[in-house]
């Protein structure tokens, strides 16, 4: 009996091959012999663009740029991830345990078919895989993305089958598979909108539809202000006021005493000034980021100045800690404050030779230049540090512990934890491996080269004259002797209690 149970299960299962087999094939010999108007000329190259993944690379690169967001580039780099790992599946498991051959192409028109014929084994299909596994991903971060790269990943897939080198259900399997290898990503690296709402609690402040009461100053300086026509269309009701840097300060004290709540538009070191004003005067704060990367900003969940302005509109608030070093920048007896981090060490020299350099090649070329100055023949930085001299490449406190999103410190999830997420590199031979080294290990508590602490309090002193410190992207002279801390929910900003 078992030897017969056995032996139907096997012709069962022998039956259902050959049917789906026969489905297969009918399908692709249906495709091959329709004509598909206007496809001809399309669609065997789309197909031979995707080899090696170019399309996808240069589409994720195309994302990036014209974007002009954190939200558009981590779609990027979130859809060539999940790209990587579909890759990765599909040519070191899936084409080795499935050995099928690729599809006759008799019936297919030569003008479809490919130059250069795939050699590997057909089952799944490594282009639909890729093909999905970046539109999926691009997708879980940003929906806008996704929806404009979804049509061409699945005229990839379907030119698979139009070109004749796979069967369907190579595509489909392919398909499932990428779908699969985004999500496995995005277990591993949750996307925004599954982390936790950072700034909290929540707090009472003035609703402004359209901006009414709400007075915005603009650096003109800060690369921001081509942004200020676009604020004016947003909230026809604010004033929006344009200054220069050296009269930053002054219209921000003004706009504070004359509105309901201080509008901000720039990048994090603009932003800081007015934070600081803001906390000084209790006036609520309003942040539309204008900057080149915006980390306050996007640390509260804020990526657009529509987001802003639906905050406003609802009166939606958050309290937050101001991070706070006394003495202040250049030795002044008035404290200084900074919204996301302080630093002394390699990265304030790095900060000055970057913002030297970046009107003249750019922001990324700039800081590759600055990096590699810095860390050619310098000395380590001689400091005591909570009463221990030592030597090191870099301090750097954080206002609010930082969550890694990988192994550097990436985003923080709580503003008000009352906490200085403190991080030494060791000093010694060789800064940039120890740099490196201090990324790759991430958030241990010792190793040879980077140690890290959570502190409400820091005691820094024995600086040498001329020594530079770094908060929120500004560069100052630093004191002989300070102490960071922090002060606990002092500032309240604008901020949408549902994000989309």
């Amino acid at each position: 009996m078992s030897d017969a149970h056995a032996q139907g299960k096997q012709s069962l299962r022998a039956q259902i091959a050959a049917l789906l087999s026969g489905w297969d094939r009918r399908i692709h010999h249906a495709v091959a012999t329709r004509e598909w108007p206007g496809a001809e000329p399309v669609l065997p190259r789309l197909s031979r663009s995707a080899n090696h993944g170019l399309l996808w690379f240069g589409t994720a690169a195309g994302i990036a740029v014209l974007g002009r967001g954190t939200r558009s580039r981590r779609a990027a780099v979130r859809g060539v991830a999940s790209l990587a790992v579909a890759s990765a599946v599909i040519n070191t498991v899936g084409k080795r345990s499935v050995r099928r051959s690729r599809p006759l192409l008799d019936a297919v028109p030569v003008i479809r078919q490919l130059k250069r014929q795939p050699f590997t084994t057909s089952f799944p299909s490594g282009h639909a895989a890729s093909a999905a596994a970046f539109a999926t991903g691009v997708a879980l971060e940003s929906k806008g993305w996704g929806a404009a790269v979804a049509p061409v990943a699945a005229s990839v897939a379907f030119s698979r089958v139009y070109t004749g080198v796979h069967y369907p259900s190579d595509v489909l399997v392919g398909t499932a598979l990428g779908v699969g290898a985004a999500f496995a990503v995005r277990g591993a690296v949750p996307t925004r909108s599954q982390l936790p709402a950072p700034g909290r609690p929540h707090t009472d402040a003035p609703a402004l539809p359209d901006g009414e009461g709400l007075v915005v100053v603009v650096n003109r300086e800060s690369g921001s202000a081509e942004m200020a026509p676009l604020l004016r269309d947003a909230l026809p009701l604010a004033e929006v006021v344009e200054c220069d840097p050296a009269e930053l300060h002054t219209e921000l004290e003004k706009a504070a005493g004359r509105g309901r709540a201080l509008g901000i538009l720039g990048g994090d070191g603009t932003i800081n000034r007015a934070a600081t004003v803001a906390a000084g005067l209790g006036v609520p704060l309003a942040v539309f980021p204008g900057g080149t990367l915006n980390h306050f900003a996007y640390d509260l969940g804020i990526e657009s100045i529509q987001d802003t302005c639906r905050a406003l509109a609802a009166g939606d608030a958050v309290r937050v800690d101001l991070g706070r070093f006394t003495p202040g920048p250049d030795g002044s007896p008035e404290p200084g404050h900074f919204l996301n981090t302080f630093s002394l060490g390699v990265y304030p020299d790095l900060v000055r030779i970057r913002e030297r350099w970046s009107p003249r090649i750019g922001g990324w070329p700039a800081g590759v230049l600055a990096a590699a100055r810095v860390l050619r023949g310098r000395h380590p930085l001689e400091a005591v540090v909570q009463g221990k001299r030592r030597p090191m490449w870099l301090l750097f406190a954080g206002n609010g512990i930082y969550k890694g999103v990988g192994p550097t410190p990436g985003h923080r999830h709580n503003l008000v934890d009352g906490l200085l997420d403190v991080r030494v590199v060791h000093g010694g031979r060789a800064p940039g491996w120890r740099l490196l080294g201090a990324a790759l290990v991430g958030k241990l508590n010792r190793s040879p080269v980077h140690a890290t602490r959570q502190l409400r309090q820091l005691r820094i002193g024995g600086l040498a004259p001329g020594t530079l410190l770094a908060y929120d992207g500004e560069v100052a002279r630093a004191p002989e002797e300070l102490v960071v801390d922090k002060v606990i929910e002092a500032l309240t900003v604008y901020r949408p209690q549902e994000l989309l």
